[in-house]
């Protein structure tokens, strides 16, 4: 027997003009007292809780960068390019879309929502209506998306 899912309401949540977040630019914002970090990475928006699981650093700083990829000896395969953030203090990383680790992606992860430019406009989607959303503060790296 076939079960049909659910779909999970999410609340749109209108942040900045996207013309204010250029590629390789970040924004920090505060959503009830929860800070998420928001970046262009050339068009494609992500959106993940500004924490990492280890102790706590603020991700917003870290480099945006790839990996090297499980490959056979003597063979070397980058892969994740500009897909993956790197905690600045140990150097953790995390797929931004779906939150994984790299390192143990079935038991260390960091939140993701969902982010997206609509009618010019960055948007944050959440489960939850926010009572209070701030804008905190945009980081700018200039158009390079690699620290």
């Amino acid at each position: 027997m076939l079960e049909q899912n659910k779909a999970v309401k999410l609340n749109r949540i209108e942040l900045i003009p996207a013309d204010q977040l250029q590629p390789g630019q970040r924004l920090l914002v505060e959503v009830d007292g929860i800070e998420i970090a928001v970046t262009n990475v050339d068009g494609k928006w992500y959106a993940f809780r500004n924490s990492c699981p280890h102790q706590g650093v603020s991700l917003v700083f870290g480099a945006i960068t790839g990996t090297m990829m499980p490959s056979q000896p003597q063979e070397y395969q980058y892969g994740c390019d500009n897909e993956l953030i790197r905690c600045p203090l140990h150097g953790w990383e995390f797929h931004m879309k779906t939150g994984k680790s790299m390192f143990q992606p079935d038991k260390v992860s960091i939140l993701t929502y969902e982010a997206a430019e609509e009618e010019g406009t960055v948007v944050l989607y959440m489960k939850r209506l926010p009572k209070k959303v701030e804008i905190k503060r945009q980081v700018c790296f200039g158009q390079s998306n690699i620290l």
